[in-house]
């Protein structure tokens, strides 16, 4: 499949190369081409399949589906970088949180309780499929949950149900068994708060290598 990862951080870089690994051609999207980290990945992952940089539009107009892996508070101007007619009628994989370190650490969210990201990128381009998904761990365990050793849980959110079935088969193909989906959009309201609490729980434990399962009685 032809994938648009927008976003050089280690989340965009983590998730590329494993699509990059499972035979997928990938643009990564950035907003500026000569962008070191963009092209590290790209020396990383030798060019395989076409591998390359882009800048957002172009990332977008290449994808079948588009992920948006870019920092929560820059990701609804990266979208429109990427432009409304090459996101439009496509799958958009929105693994952002809204975190604002504008105040110092610990974050706090730009966006909450009433209102998501993933809600926004939802009213800002309607003719786009958003699927919340993959926002509640660490960039590793994203895209090989097997390195934990045992079952855990994944959640997706979003309105079209043919939408979350693609993201769905995408997440099987890391590795993921347990992925539960918590209903429409406004659901990523709560998968984004619950980067509070993982903040916290990575504290306490010293290590990012972690993840939550749901146990049903």
């Amino acid at each position: 499949m032809n994938i648009g990862v927008l976003g050089t951080g280690a989340v965009g870089c983590a998730v590329a190369t494993r699509l990059v690994e499972l035979g997928h051609i990938v643009v990564m999207g950035t907003r500026d081409v000569a962008n070191p980290k963009a092209h590290e990945w790209v020396t990383s992952v030798g060019a395989k399949r076409g591998a390359r940089v882009g800048t957002f539009a172009e990332s977008a107009a290449h994808a079948a589906l588009v992920i948006n892996a870019t920092a929560g508070v820059g990701a609804l101007e990266a979208l429109r970088l990427a432009g409304d007619r090459h996101l439009h009628g496509k799958v958009l994989v929105d693994i952002a949180n809204p975190l604002d370190v504008s105040h110092g650490w610990p974050p706090t969210l730009s966006v909450c309780n009433t209102d998501s990201l993933g809600e926004q990128i939802q009213r800002a381009f309607p003719e786009v499929m958003v699927v919340k998904a993959l926002n509640t761990m660490n960039a590793d365990v994203m895209v090989h949950p097997a390195r934990l050793g045992e079952d855990h849980t994944t959640f997706i959110a979003g309105n079209d149900a043919e939408a979350k079935a693609t993201v769905a088969d995408l997440l099987r193909s890391f590795g993921w068994r347990s992925i539960l989906d918590v209903g429409g959009i406004e659901a990523a309201r709560g998968l984004e708060a619950y980067v509070l609490l993982w903040l916290s729980m990575r504290s306490a434990q010293e290590t990012n290598a972690f993840n939550i399962k749901i146990v049903r009685s």
